[in-house]
């Protein structure tokens, strides 16, 4: 049997998002934090899996100081023709789902629900090396607010 190879999908995923990314973020007030405030965010993001996907090592810092971490694995579903986002974090949380996304233009969205209510991730590619990021929540899935937003740069390696 031939090992399957990576499509120009999950070239298209890594080319996008591997690199170090930094960036100014704003947590919007919710009942989990009820004033909000401005962070730094790092996305640290590899290619993985024989070019199938990709791992992001996140950290927050808020006032100087740690406080969220995040682990996720991104890949892309040929049969269900999505992306396909785990993600673990400092909170507790271990999904017992997989998020399922699209990409559409410049734009990648991922949309889930649980018990608490139902999120949406979006990432939105601005230009060459600027990402923005956003969550939003919904008790209904119809009416959403916005939990967090950021802007990120990509770090460019120097040419020697």
């Amino acid at each position: 049997m031939q090992m399957p190879k990576p499509t120009s999908i999950h070239k298209k995923l890594i080319t996008a998002l591997v690199g170090t990314w930094t960036g100014d973020e704003t947590m919007h007030p919710t009942p989990w934090d009820q004033k909000g405030g401005k962070a730094k965010g790092v996305y640290k993001v590899r290619a993985a899996l024989g070019g199938f996907g990709v791992i992001q090592d996140y950290a927050q810092k808020r006032g100087g100081k740690p406080s969220y971490e995040g682990h996720g694995v991104l890949g892309y579903d040929a049969q269900a023709n999505c992306y396909l986002w785990h993600w673990s974090d400092s909170m507790g949380g271990v999904p017992d789902q997989v998020t399922k996304g699209t990409w559409e233009g410049d734009t990648m969205t991922f949309q889930t629900s649980c018990d608490h209510g139902h999120s949406r991730y979006t990432y939105k590619f601005v230009k060459k090396n600027v990402l923005d990021f956003a969550i939003e929540m919904s008790q209904d899935g119809q009416q959403w607010a916005p939990f967090m937003n950021g802007r990120y740069l990509r770090k460019v390696a120097k040419k020697k």
